[in-house]
């Protein structure tokens, strides 16, 4: 990514809005949402359920495309409502890591080689991949653990790899969807002071769907969203 991308923001979002269905079933999951993130920023999304983070995070994520509106990354337009302006299987690989309220690690690859092999798909070497696996996981703490399977993982550990994992293309944007629900307070916190880590140190922006309000400090921005609407929180971030 040349300096210029580099000067802008991870991702911006504009006029947001996803229908599904029409007439007498139509359901508006996400109006008219206006966001930006800025690289090393790590912002919360909170919200009761369906009120429409997860539409809005698979979104930004070019998964699910918007009815109407745009996305931007590094200044790029990459979606104009359901028109994607890029390859999106290809950009996303490069662009954007996800991780989910399981870490989804593959159960048959060690810790290491579930870093690794996200690398070797975007056409990195063997060897480059694996130093660059090693390196993360020492990065996080999890180094001990590499030649290990997920099987043998603690719930934290786990998601600890699931974060190298999303880090290991150097991403841009990073989404994670309630990655701590399935963990206890102390472990919950480990995993959100390491997003602020991620974001602080390597410029990341992170967006991190949660329902934890125990760790919200660590956050730069809180946003909250209520029937397909986002408004930045009252919550005091850190």
């Amino acid at each position: 990514m040349n300096k210029d991308a580099e000067s802008k923001p991870a991702v911006e979002v504009r006029g947001l809005t996803r229908i599904y269905g029409s007439g007498n079933t139509e359901v508006i999951a996400m109006r008219d949402v206006n966001l930006t993130v800025n690289r090393g920023e790590l912002v919360a999304l909170l919200g009761p359920s369906g009120a429409g983070k997860s539409t809005l995070l698979t979104a930004m994520g070019l998964i699910n495309p918007p009815t109407v509106g745009k996305i931007l990354m590094g200044g790029r337009m990459v979606m104009d409502g359901h028109r994607p302006l890029v390859n999106l299987r290809t950009f996303r690989r490069k662009n954007i890591g996800f991780i989910f309220q399981k870490s989804n690690l593959i159960p048959f690859l060690k810790a290491r080689e579930n870093v690794q092999i996200a690398l070797e798909l975007n056409g990195w070497s063997s060897f480059a991949a694996r130093k660059r696996a090693w390196n993360l996981l020492d990065y996080l703490g999890v180094a001990d653990r590499a030649e290990h399977f997920p099987s043998a993982l603690s719930g934290g550990q786990q998601q600890r790899v699931a974060v190298a994992r999303a880090m290991a293309n150097q991403p841009e944007l990073i989404l994670a969807d309630e990655p701590t629900a399935a963990l206890d307070s102390h472990r919950g916190r480990q995993v959100m002071d390491l997003f602020r880590k991620v974001a602080h140190e390597h410029g990341s922006g992170i967006v991190v769907v949660t329902h934890d309000h125990r760790a919200l400090d660590i956050f730069d921005t809180i946003y909250e969203m209520q029937d397909g609407v986002v408004s930045q929180s009252e919550i005091s971030a850190s």
